[in-house]
């Protein structure tokens, strides 16, 4: 298993995890690998994280640490139910398609972490800026889909503003 992060300026790190993630663990990357990560690409303080609502992550004391380091990054409350559209899964597709097409293919788990950090590090800025430019299409296309059964007006909101950020530099 693996924790990544990306943004729509450079690939994050890729941290392995050597079981599931736990609330503990996850507030040891939190300070360790993400707010580095968004000092670092985002010094100007508007970067913005995005997590879905897994466990680890709507925990009282990870939103309590996100809260606390607001001055640094935003930090997106994803709607409770909303669907999965976070751009690292297409990421992670692409990572794992890329790694199962190797000849040869990884043999042990060594072989294997070393191919996805691999692979990882291929991934240009080009690419995740076309998974961010993709988000208002991804949008309309839930809206049809979901109608009024699904309130993404924040999502929506989100990903506005992030385009908005961007399209500014």
């Amino acid at each position: 298993m693996v924790w990544d992060v990306c943004s729509w300026l450079d690939m994050g790190p890729l941290i392995r995890l050597e079981t599931t993630l736990t609330v503990d663990r996850y507030l040891s990357i939190l300070p360790d690998h993400l707010h580095s990560f968004m000092t670092i690409v985002h010094s100007d303080g508007l970067g913005q994280f995005q997590q879905d609502n897994a466990t680890p992550h709507a925990s009282r004391v990870a939103i309590k640490w996100l809260q606390e380091h607001s001055s640094d990054f935003r930090h997106f409350h994803w709607p409770p139910k909303s669907p999965e559209m976070s751009i690292i899964e297409d990421i992670r597709d692409a990572l794992l398609h890329a790694v199962e097409n190797r000849s040869p293919p990884p043999r042990t788990p060594m072989d294997l972490w070393t191919a996805l950090k691999d692979e990882w590090c291929e991934s240009t800025p080009r690419y995740l800026q076309t998974l961010v430019e993709s988000m208002p299409h991804r949008l309309a296309a839930l809206l049809c889909v979901r109608g009024a059964l699904h309130d993404i007006r924040q999502v929506y909101q989100f990903f506005w503003l992030f385009s908005v950020s961007y399209v500014e530099r």
